[in-house]
Order: C-alpha cells, then structure tokens, then sequence
C-alpha cells in the first residue's frame, strides 16, 4: 500500500506540474487536505518567529495573520477553527463580481502570516488572481496556500492551464480527488513545497525524524494513524486514465458546462458568471422563482443541479464533473431546466 499511496502522489505531481520535491498526503476530503496543508503553515510561520508550537501550543505564542478573500470556502473557516486560528481573526480581502480576490486591495501584514487563495470558486469556478497575490505575500513574507479542491485539475490539462499556473508558486495545495478523478468521497489530497515540514507538523513522534526504511510511512505525514487504503482508487483513475485521458475529462466537462450555458442564455436564463470552468451560476428572476425551479428539477430526475447564494441572490449551481457525462444528457439536462422554468410562467 505504501508504493501504491507514493506512486499516486507522483503521478499526481507530474500531471498537475507540482514541484517533484512536493510531500503530499491522502486524506479524507478537501477539508482535511486544508487542515493538513494550514497546520504545516502554521507551525513553519510561528517556527520563523521563534515559537515552537508543536512543544508549546499557541498559548502565549505571536498573533497569526491570515488573509482570506471575501469568498473564500466555508471548510477554510472550519478548518482555522480547528487550528485554533479562529474564524472571526481573519483578514477578508474584497472580491471582484466573479468571486476573485482583489489583489489591489491586499492588506499591509506583519509579524507571522497564512495567505489562503483559491483556485476554483465553488461557485463560479473562478481563479484568484495568484500572481498578484503571491508577489504581495512574499514581500510580507507570508505561507501562500492554496485551496483548489477541484479548480487546480486544470492544470492537467494544456488547454485550461494558464489561468491555474501561477498557483504553483505557493507552499501547500489542496485537492479533492473525488471531483475531477470520480474516485469516491473519502480521498482529499494535500500537497507542501518543503517535505520537512509536512513531516514535523504530522509526524506521530511529535518531531521530524529520518525515516527508518526505504519507504514512507504515510503516519508521518497525514493526521491520521489508522487510515483506509485510500490510495487503491486514486492510483487506479490515474493508472486507467493517464495523463492523456485526465486532460480529456478536465476539457469534455468545461465544454458541457459552457453548452450548458450557452443553451440556458440563448433561452433566456439569467447566466450569473463567466464559465471559465466547469460552474456555472443561473438564476430564473426572483429568488422564489429561482427555489421552485430548482426543486422542480431536483424532483424531476434527469438531472440535480444544486442551489446556492450568489452575490446575495438565489441561484442554481450547476457543476460538471462526471466522466460519464454526454452531451446528449447536457441537451435532456437543459430541456429539463427550461421546462421546469417554463411551468411556473
């Protein structure tokens, strides 16, 4: 198991372009792979200033910073919790109309820093803008990580990268390979620059020693002892799909989803965001209207599409992730949707 979890995680490294250095550790979900990935920044942030939480928690230790864009992910929030960051410290940066971070309006920090980005909005599927944002944490001097649940997929593929590349520049990634990978749920993803320091905030000894075999041991580096063979699915979708059929699937679903756009709006649908992913935000006039619409094509069947708050309006949330998805099931997709719509005319 311990050969399938490492190849998993260099195969992952190589299709998304992580640094080959990266450590990373299979977990049980996004939420878990921020908290992995936030309480190495943690320790490594408070370490610069001195402090060694690890031996002495945070009691009397120096204040953290974390910088957080205004539409940053409710599990960040949990995950900060845990930590014992607090949800209510935190420095929200606004966010333009598509939910990105507004990096003209980076706050000035000192002292020790956590900068959380997002690639991915869970909603528009929209990229902080990362370059920006990482120029201005460096100069503070601050940990960069990166929450990209299903929005850092795109750089396993050629035609969808660009917007997702200068995410590479941070310290810590996470990922949910349930997403785009269509393994099951229980298969989070998290990703540090530097092994070391996955390894001393993680390790069970309570510091980072050299290990003993040639092999990892992946309790060293997740905050579980006794995991599921979690691997198995992951190494599997890899070894199935290659590089090749991973890039495939990222670009059949972000085409679907802009048919699916494109088919609404010509309708007559309000499309509420630009789809540069697989996302895309509808609303069908008043809030009332957009819930009963929404419940009508939930009871429906042929499709379920999700409802969500956007920019302070009700809206449906339509994501498209399944390997098993056609155009034919986005064209009875939209017919379901327009008639829903239609019925409450």
């Amino acid at each position: 198991m311990a050969c399938l979890e490492s190849a998993a995680l260099r195969w992952l490294k190589d299709a998304l372009g992580l640094p080959a250095s990266a450590e990373g550790a299979l977990v049980t979900g996004a939420t878990m792979a921020n908290f992995t990935c936030l309480a190495a920044a943690r320790n490594h942030v408070l370490q610069q200033s001195g402090w060694d939480v690890d031996r002495q928690g945070l009691f009397g230790g120096p204040a953290i910073t974390v910088v957080l864009g205004a539409e940053a992910h409710a599990s960040i929030y949990k995950v900060l919790s845990l930590l014992g960051l607090g949800r209510d410290r935190v420095v929200r940066v606004p966010a333009d109309a598509q939910g990105r971070m507004r990096a003209d309006q980076f706050p000035s920090v000192q002292g020790p820093a956590i900068v959380c980005i997002q690639a991915g909005n869970v909603n528009s599927g929209a990229f902080d803008p990362a370059a920006a944002v990482i120029e201005k944490a460096r100069r503070c001097n601050a940990w960069v990580h990166v929450d990209g649940a299903f929005g850092l997929w795109a750089l396993a593929s050629p035609e969808l990268a660009a917007p997702a590349r200068a995410f590479l520049e941070a310290d810590s990634w996470a990922l949910d390979a349930h997403k785009w990978l269509n393994v099951p749920y229980d298969s989070g993803i998290a990703f540090v620059r530097e092994r070391e320091l996955l390894g001393r905030a993680m390790s069970i000894s309570g510091s980072y020693l050299p290990e003993p075999s040639e092999h990892r041991d992946a309790m060293n580096y997740t905050p579980d002892s006794s995991r599921r063979a979690r691997a198995v699915e992951v190494w599997s979708a890899l070894k199935f799909l290659g590089r090749t059929g991973l890039s495939e699937l990222v670009d059949r679903c972000c085409r679907l989803a802009r048919q699916f756009a494109e088919g609404l709006q010509h309708a007559g649908v309000e499309v509420l965001n630009d789809v540069v992913l697989n996302q895309v935000v509808v609303a069908f006039g008043d809030d009332d209207r957009t819930r009963r619409t929404i419940d009508l094509v939930q009871n429906g069947g042929t499709c379920w599409c999700g409802g969500t708050t956007w920019r302070g309006r009700a809206a449906m949330r339509i994501s498209v992730s399944s390997w098993a998805t056609t155009e034919d099931d986005v064209t009875r997709s939209i017919a379901a949707v327009l008639a829903a719509y239609r019925s409450l005319s």
